[in-house]
């Protein structure tokens, strides 16, 4: 990182570099797209992948700091810090125009945080009404009640964004309409069905094609990461269970791999083997939901019935294993939490073979189905810089040839140590996205059989302080969930609780693809498109 740094101070001298878990340069505001653009168009190691955009508020400063990685090596970090000691009108300039992932996010941190970014074409806010009073994250926020009460009535929709942009004779506060006048709009979600959650999207037609797509989030926004500020590290724990239910064992693996390393606490052998098996028995889990779900949004309803029938068999083992099915509460900080039950690695060794012989069921029946491939075949086309500038990873990331996956190229727990293929695809479209998740599960096969057998003896779990208290520093971790990458920050001051905690959603990446990938395409085909993705609300709505 030599040449990172001698950039860095060729481009903005002035900036203060700092060796910590990841090198960290901070910048004035004014310096930040400058660096930001030096970085992106690195020739040699272009920083392209904006991995983590995060609000903060520091006291003095509100600020927000940008977590770079590169496409062509995502094991490479750089993150960037900037911020206004303007807590009145907090302003910052916009990379909306480099990383097209950081619209929704920079509206997270303008609804949460109060900072406005300059020139970002649509400052509405992400997750709260625009009559919301105060900013949750802020330190000094009041929560009582009383001055956001629950409201029964339903509001009118307004579709006009407002705006904050940069002209020669200075700042300019102006509003945009986000439709045209005469556009026919219509609301998909936010009920349940076909929208994987309550994920509420204003769309324009021109007769069956869609225009453009709105997203609408927030319908069941819960403030974790507020309330996480008031709570011990193993006391959030659960949190994480209930973003990306499906995928929870992994999520709740990456918070107590971010605690372990910064509180320097080691995980017994014979735990990270069971953490690493739990974890791609859940990734198979998860990726049979997904490819049962966009079967059933196609109209295949047979296939989501067989996906739950080997789904079963998988939530059998979690519940004998640790009592519960759909979030299992396994990993704890220092191991797991119980030990495996005496015929864990039976069952597990007899569900490879089985699990191999319903796939080339699954290819039968639908992926080679004339219709199915009709839906699915050049739809929903996200080319390979869209995937990176969007933050798509996971499946749908690698069905646009972006090569992504954690486990290769920033491995943890036990993936250095087994074989097995990242799965890559170029053709870009919806059918790409649905075949991977299929050829995913083969490969979790693998890592299983490499593993089951060659559990060691030992303790399962550490021992660690009743109170865990982690040294005052920024922490990340970074692993590869069943739909791409889930992230957590923790900013500490010392104390038991976190000062700053932020959860990197691989959903909110993925819808924010939605709006690129459905213009143009027929109606008919929008819900299996956002199939193809895979994305879970309540990891959204944080």
């Amino acid at each position: 990182m030599e040449n990172i740094k001698s950039l860095i101070l060729a481009t903005t001298p002035e900036a203060v570099i700092e060796e910590r878990q990841i090198l960290t340069v901070t910048v004035e505001p004014d310096k930040l797209r400058t660096l930001i653009l030096a970085l992106r168009n690195n020739e040699n190691l272009p920083f392209d992948f904006l991995v983590q955009l995060t609000g903060m508020d520091w006291g003095e400063k509100l600020g927000v700091f940008y977590l770079l990685s590169s496409s062509k090596d995502v094991s490479k970090e750089v993150v960037v810090k900037t911020g206004t000691a303007n807590r009145e009108n907090p302003l910052l300039y916009t990379v909306t125009d480099i990383y097209e992932t950081a619209h929704y996010n920079e509206r997270e941190v303008f609804a949460l945080l109060g900072i406005r970014f300059i020139n970002n074409p649509d400052m509405r806010r992400f997750f709260l009404n625009s009559d919301w009073v105060g900013f949750p994250l802020r330190k000094d926020y009041d929560a009582d009640p009383v001055l956001n009460p629950v409201k029964t009535e339903s509001k009118e929709i307004v579709d006009i964004a407002p705006r904050i942009v940069e002209t020669a004779q200075g700042l300019k506060e102006e509003t945009v309409n986000i439709f045209e006048e005469d556009d026919y709009i219509i609301n998909i979600g936010p009920q349940h069905p076909s929208t994987h959650g309550v994920m509420h999207f204003r769309i324009a037609l021109d007769g069956e094609i869609l225009k453009k797509v709105d997203v609408h989030s927030g319908y069941i926004h819960r403030g974790i990461e507020k309330l996480s500020e008031n709570l011990t590290y193993t006391q959030i724990l659960h949190f994480t269970d209930r973003l990306d239910y499906l995928a929870a064992n992994i999520n709740r693996h990456a918070l107590c791999m971010c605690v372990e390393k910064a509180g320097n606490i080691e995980v017994p052998e014979r735990a990270q083997y069971i953490r690493t098996i739990m974890d791609e028995l859940n990734r198979i889990d998860s990726h049979l939901i997904a490819w049962g779900t966009m079967c059933m949004d196609l109209g295949a309803t047979t296939a989501f019935i067989y996906s739950m029938r080997e789904r079963e068999k998988i939530l059998d083992i979690f519940e004998q294993t640790s009592g519960g099915r759909l979030i299992i509460n396994y990993n704890v900080v220092g191991g797991v939490m119980f030990d495996i039950y005496p015929n864990f690695q039976k069952d597990v060794k007899d569900f490879i073979p089985y699990m191999r012989e319903r796939l080339k069921e699954y290819h039968k029946l639908v992926s080679g189905n004339v219709i199915a491939v009709g839906r699915m075949k050049n739809l929903g086309i996200l080319s390979p810089e869209d995937a990176v500038s969007y933050a798509v990873t996971g499946p749908a990331g690698r069905a646009s040839g972006f090569v992504c996956d954690l486990r290769k190229y920033k491995p943890y727990a036990l993936y250095d140590k087994v074989e097995f293929t990242e799965i890559i695809r170029h053709g870009c479209d919806a059918y790409d996205r649905y075949l991977n998740r299929l050829d995913e599960i083969e490969e979790s096969l693998k890592i299983l059989e490499q593993l089951i057998d060659n559990i060691p003896e030992g303790d399962f779990i550490s021992k660690v302080p009743k109170i865990i208290k982690l040294p005052e520093g920024e922490y990340f971790q970074r692993v590869e969930a069943a739909r791409g990458e889930f992230g957590v920050f923790i900013e500490s001051r010392g104390d038991k609780t976190p000062y700053r905690l932020k959860f990197r959603s691989p959903s909110m990446a993925l819808v924010s693809a939605m709006p690129l990938i459905s213009k143009g395409e027929k109606l008919s085909d929008f819900i299996s498109i956002g199939g193809s993705m895979d994305y879970v609300i309540p990891d959204i709505d944080r």
